[in-house]
């Protein structure tokens, strides 16, 4: 039996791929399981810095709940399938940067696995639609706030309200995604961000991620005194030969990215 969720682990970063192409990589519950296990397994390796979260296949990254299980489901279906083993919880454990190679369609619970990345990367086959008014139920893993706080309301409640497919193209327009590019280069392009990442300090690339998250969910002032207070405390640590060298290395590589 093949694997549901498989992990490739790099320098410094995971490679982690929904692997039921046959059925979009749709999100059994058992799926929802084994992604889990495998975000709190590289969480507590040390050497794992960045993941990279794609699907197997190039039609889907995840078509979301698996719809024929949740409807064979007795007493609890969607509010059960919701509620139980919440992958966007299981991603907001992992504390390095998230990037999401959307490979194909993100569809509704997939859609909302997508907005739990830090940064996506799409090709011409990837598609996003909120299909839960048409199914009937609200959502539970935080795409009715998030995609608004991305893309804006208007954009948010066309999408979300009319349940229609957006483009890869539409997605880079409005801000969805960062970068678009060939099937063929998804994850080398994927791969070469991890790597960006992985070249900024250590300890800072997750404290700063927390900053970030932490500021967006409160008003600007409250978020402004969040930062200079974790800014104070972390800047003390660190050395005027600290900053020299680094700075001699931040030199060095902007000449090289002229």
């Amino acid at each position: 039996m093949e694997e549901l969720v498989l992990v490739e682990r790099a320098d410094g970063y995971g490679v982690v791929t929904l692997n039921r192409p046959k059925a979009m990589n749709a999100l059994s519950a058992e799926l929802r399981n084994h992604l889990a296990a495998a975000i709190d397994d590289l969480e507590a390796d040390n050497d794992i810095r960045v993941m990279i979260l794609t699907g197997a296949g190039d039609k889907a990254f995840t078509a979301g709940l698996d719809l024929k299980e949740m409807g064979a489901q007795q007493g609890g279906g969607p509010a059960l399938a919701i509620a139980s083993d919440d992958p966007v919880v299981a991603l907001d454990k992992f504390s390095g940067p998230i990037i999401g190679a959307i490979n194909g369609v993100a569809i509704t619970g997939g859609f909302e696995i997508a907005l739990a990345c830090d940064v996506l990367i799409g090709t011409p086959n990837t598609r996003f639609a909120d299909t839960h008014a048409r199914v009937g139920i609200l959502p539970g893993w935080g795409l009715s706030q998030k995609l608004m706080r991305l893309v804006g309301a208007s954009r948010a409640k066309e999408i979300s309200l009319t349940g229609n497919f957006i483009s890869a193209e539409q997605a880079l327009a409005w801000g969805l995604i960062n970068h678009l590019v060939a099937p063929e280069d998804l994850l080398d392009k994927a791969r070469a961000l991890a790597a960006d990442m992985l070249s900024c300090v250590p300890d800072t690339l997750a404290a700063y991620k927390a900053l970030m998250d932490d500021g967006f969910a409160m008003n600007f002032a409250d978020s402004m005194a969040l930062e200079q207070s974790r800014g104070r405390a972390a800047n003390r640590r660190v050395g005027a030969d600290d900053v020299e060298a680094r700075r001699q290395a931040i030199q060095q590589r902007g000449q090289q990215q002229k």
